[in-house]
């Protein structure tokens, strides 16, 4: 059973035409949790993954080996919460370059950066299809893997940030940014103090709305394609940041010993016509924190 929590919240906060456009907006997606004790294991945090025959661990030509962060077995995933275009078996292996070892180049350290395109190799997602055979992976010399956190899955309502645009367009009724906040309708005040405290846990997310912790995440990478700065209200903007959407979010997690900046939390994005196609190689990473 789906926890329509952000319904809730649209019949308690909004005039019921403004509470339809919104509910509208709204998409399942999986929520990833510790799994106890009997529970199916959809997903792994840290340990070493199987690779193919041939395949090698992933690597930043010039930097060192990425680390792995998550394995995901799409078959175990809850239909009701897989996303359109999510491949519906085989499995998923998530890899960032996370600075535990120090880059092999002589220009500092190194990391991932939506805006330096040069940077966008130290993040990873490799899809080995059902029945591929697979062998356990040799971990490359540096830093022991993360500890193995199994997970189980279940499956959530998500919601869209409030700044992006078709939020905008359903609730302001405008492309234009949200006013200031006393320029705010007195009808939206109560939806959007509710909406912060209901969005504030991140969490691990398959699908689904991305739930982020500086802004929307989607509008950073449209800015990175684009070469633009982000503006808010661009409609170029606007346009291509509704072309992307989550794959996953893996959270800092205490028990797998992940923290990624300060607390923060890694976003893999893609474009539906890619999800549909099976091709990961056009991921993009955004960190944040």
């Amino acid at each position: 059973m789906i926890d329509e929590r952000y319904s809730r919240l649209a019949a308690e906060h909004l005039p019921s035409d403004l509470a339809g456009r919104w509910i509208a907006l709204l998409r399942p997606g999986v929520r990833l949790r510790r799994a106890g004790a009997g529970e199916q294991v959809v997903a792994v945090l840290g340990g070493a993954p199987e690779l193919p025959s041939g395949v090698d661990w992933p690597d930043w030509p010039g930097v060192g080996p990425l680390s792995f962060i998550a394995s995901v077995r799409c078959a175990a995933l809850p239909a009701a919460g897989r996303s359109p275009g999510f491949p519906p078996d085989g499995t998923l292996l998530f890899f960032y370059f996370d600075g535990r070892v120090e880059s092999d180049g002589d220009d500092g350290p190194a990391f991932v950066s939506i805006y330096d395109p040069a940077t966008w190799v130290g993040a990873r997602v490799l899809y080995v299809p059902e029945g591929t055979p697979v062998f356990p992976a040799d971990v490359p010399r540096g830093p022991a893997p993360y500890p193995r956190v199994e997970l189980a899955a279940e499956v959530e309502q998500s919601a869209p940030d409030l700044w992006l645009p078709q939020v905008r367009r359903a609730l302001l009724g405008t492309d234009d940014p949200w006013p200031e906040p006393r320029e705010i309708p007195a009808a939206l005040r109560p939806f959007r103090r509710a909406f912060a405290k209901l969005n504030s846990h991140i969490g691990h997310r398959i699908g689904g709305h991305a739930a982020p912790i500086q802004g929307p995440v989607e509008y950073e990478a449209a800015a990175a394609e684009l070469g633009i700065e982000r503006l808010w209200g661009d409609p170029q903007l606007d346009a291509a940041a509704t072309h992307w959407v989550l794959l996953a979010q893996f959270d800092s997690d205490e028990a797998a010993g992940m923290e990624w900046a300060d607390t923060g939390t890694l976003y893999w994005l893609i474009h539906p016509e890619d999800l549909a196609d099976r091709n990961f190689t056009r991921t993009r990473l955004i960190t944040q924190s």
